[in-house]
């Protein structure tokens, strides 16, 4: 058995709970985080039906891609569906936890999963996020550069794109003068002291900045630690909302809309005009993406991928190039399989089941 709160840990690890949109309403909804349980269950939605699953196979945890609640409840009374998931729920002592948007705009989240099931190559973020990276600079003595680096590097410090390990670093004077209370670790109390240091700049992503001032204050050799933090405007690559990627060898539409089909399991495509042309440029997102569709025609896209289209926003194409809507649930079904590989890595003899309900709400005849 383990507690829901380590659960917890190990998802946001891999997409922190701060690269949600203001709109979301990621992480526990339901429950009690400081209970041990011993399954979960994992589900795209959280329906009455996933609860009475969850019930049957006596897991004390839902974990859900979609956050069943998103805008605050001013009563629980049973009068939709929510509110019943939500009694159910509490009544059997059956915690929900949702990572939605976070695991959206990971990198490694739910637009690669698409990736994977479209065998695309050279897939970057469509759209990255801005203002979510930071700058620390630090004083450092020169015989503790290393220290403070290495220390500061190993906690996720000065990631850049394909680059690890990134940091700039000045050699200047620290001057200051040690007062009755202090224990300098270099200087005497009362007196004016010079000393060779290094201003050491790292970058970082921002959900990070608690750890990696701790472990400064912690490392560092002087009994006050000098430091400065910034936040930048700079987009990072990583974070974001859709992909990009190609195919590795060009494809008519035809068969291209035959293969879309078929690996992502769809039974309908709803598309604008085919034009004609070769695709290889692959824009996509999971869910409801069409906010993207100028990203991917920015971007040269051949055929933009998503779910929840809406009738007019089909003619913003211009027939620049093709918008192919497989469905809100088709494009995201294989979120489970995130979950499920990121806590079974992490708690290979915990019980994770994924759940036998199609929670699809929409059907084809």
């Amino acid at each position: 058995m383990i507690f829901i709160n380590d659960i917890i840990k190990a998802v946001e690890e891999f997409a922190p709970k701060s690269y949600q949109e203001n709109y979301d309403n990621s992480g526990l909804i339901v429950g009690d985080s400081s209970k041990k349980i011993s399954k979960a269950l994992i589900t795209l939605d959280c329906t009455e039906d996933v609860v009475e699953e969850a019930i049957k196979l006596k897991c004390g945890l839902i974990i859900a891609h979609h956050p069943i609640v998103f805008s605050g409840l001013k009563s629980i009374t049973g009068k939709n569906y929510i509110e019943r998931v939500i009694i159910k729920a509490i009544k059997n002592d059956i915690a929900i936890y949702a990572a939605h948007t976070n695991l959206d705009n990971m990198q490694m989240g739910v637009n690669q999963k698409i990736a994977e099931k479209l065998n695309l190559i050279d897939c970057k973020i469509l759209s990255p996020i801005s203002g979510k990276l930071k700058k620390l600079y630090t004083y450092i003595p020169k015989t503790h550069l290393e220290i403070v680096r290495k220390a500061l590097n190993e906690a996720g410090a000065g990631k850049i794109g394909n680059y690890s390990d990134c940091s700039f670093s000045t050699l200047g004077e620290g001057k200051f003068k040690a007062n009755d209370h202090a224990n300098p670790f270099v200087g005497k109390q009362n007196e004016i002291h010079t000393e060779a240091e290094i201003k050491l700049e790292v970058i970082f992503e921002a959900h990070l900045e608690q750890k990696l001032t701790g472990i400064l204050k912690e490392i560092h050799p002087y009994e006050e630690v000098a430091f400065e933090i910034i936040s930048l405007d700079n987009k990072n690559p990583e974070i974001g909302a859709g992909m990009i990627g190609k195919l590795s060898k060009p494809l008519d539409e035809g068969p291209f809309l035959k293969l879309l089909k078929k690996n992502m399991n769809t039974k309908c495509i709803r598309h604008t005009q085919l034009l004609g042309k070769k695709i290889e440029k692959i824009a996509f997102c999971g869910g409801a993406g069409s906010f993207l569709l100028n990203d991917a025609i920015a971007q040269k896209a051949d055929i933009f991928i998503t779910g929840d289209f809406k009738y007019h926003q089909f003619f913003d194409a211009e027939q620049k190039l093709v918008i192919a809507d497989i469905g809100h649930y088709e494009s995201e079904q294989f979120t489970n399989e995130i979950f499920y590989d990121v806590l079974s890595k992490k708690f290979p003899k915990f019980a994770l089941l994924n759940t036998k309900v199609n929670t699809n709400p929409v059907h084809y005849y």
